[in-house]
């Protein structure tokens, strides 16, 4: 909840008129007095119509004017219907922040998936909500404690206010202190959908591009992998390193990045078959894969490797904590 001034949107999510006050009055008051606009929504229609006179002299000792600020929900009890209400109320209002101090766990779950819709921070009162580990969001309103405890006293019917403790109707207290806790619960948990299966022409035009790929590296490597360094006495096969780690990388990226054994197997097929062309006697005599250390391994890595990147088993993906 940012107290940054006029700016702010922010909207009061409650189950019945006088829970504002007892639970959210302070931080009202303040937000009104930063210039906030501040809309107030209660969810149900129990004694709506007896407390109006309540409500409308609460609402003006905390500093609101506009009485359309504060208004009643449909209220229905399906959690769906009241997300959709709630929702709807977030964007006719625009609202940049919400709160709630719900105590029925439909509304106050509606009221947290549809702020999460809107995309719209949430926040809820820890008298009501307690959520182990999460951080909570303290509110000085010590200025305008006498503005909630004068709204607390417009519901006469609830509960008897005497200094700074609330007489309930059912026998309990609660001490009013110059203080507001929220928390921000945590965003809903989201199912990862899986990415929709390739079509068997997705999968085809992949393989026969894995293919001209596959007959590329072939043809660079039979052209490379002869060349050689000299270091000392020691002859290095650079040429040859070199196009095996192109082929391998090729293959072994191909079966990381597109998850497919086809387009892995196209890919072999056409470095394969390439290399193997190449191997052959040219009409004029001519021999680019010529026998030797560095061209029977030029032949024979690469099927190698191929035959284990396309046999590795699929490493199942890490579940998502969040």
């Amino acid at each position: 909840m940012v107290m940054s001034g006029s700016g702010e949107r922010v909207v009061f999510i409650l189950d019945a008129p006088g829970d504002e006050s007892l639970l959210t009055g302070g931080t009202i008051a303040r937000l009104l007095d930063d210039g906030a606009s501040v809309t107030v929504l209660f969810g149900t229609t129990d004694a709506a119509e007896a407390d109006a006179a309540s409500v409308t002299q609460a609402r003006t000792t905390l500093g609101e004017p506009d009485a359309g600020q504060w208004r009643v929900l449909s209220g229905e009890p399906d959690p769906v219907a009241s997300r959709a209400t709630l929702g709807s109320a977030l964007a006719e209002t625009q609202a940049t922040a919400v709160v709630t101090a719900a105590t029925d766990p439909v509304l106050r779950q509606a009221a947290i998936d549809a702020a999460d819709d809107n995309g719209v921070p949430v926040f809820v009162s820890s008298r009501v909500f307690a959520a182990d580990g999460q951080r909570v969001t303290a509110i000085d309103v010590s200025d305008q404690l006498d503005r909630k405890l004068g709204a607390l006293g417009a519901y006469a019917h609830r509960w008897l206010v005497d200094g700074r403790v609330v007489r309930l109707a059912d026998g309990g207290e609660v001490q009013v202190s110059g203080s507001e806790s929220f928390v921000r619960p945590a965003p809903p948990t989201r199912v990862a959908h899986p990415a929709e299966a390739p079509t068997v022409a997705t999968r085809l035009v992949s393989a026969v591009v894995a293919l001209a790929a596959g007959a590329l590296f072939a043809v660079l490597g039979t052209v490379a992998h002869q060349t050689t360094v000299e270091l000392g006495s020691v002859t290095v096969p650079v040429g040859l390193v070199l196009s095996l780690i192109a082929a391998s990388t090729l293959l072994v990226g191909l079966r990381l990045v597109v998850h497919d054994r086809l387009v892995v197997l196209a890919a072999a097929i056409g470095m394969l078959a390439t290399v193997f062309l190449l191997s052959l006697r040219s009409t004029g005599g001519s021999v680019l894969v010529p026998a030797g250390v560095l061209g029977t391994v030029w032949t024979m890595a690469p099927a190698l490797v191929a035959a284990v990147v396309i046999a590795w088993p699929r490493i199942p993906a890490r579940r998502s904590n969040a």
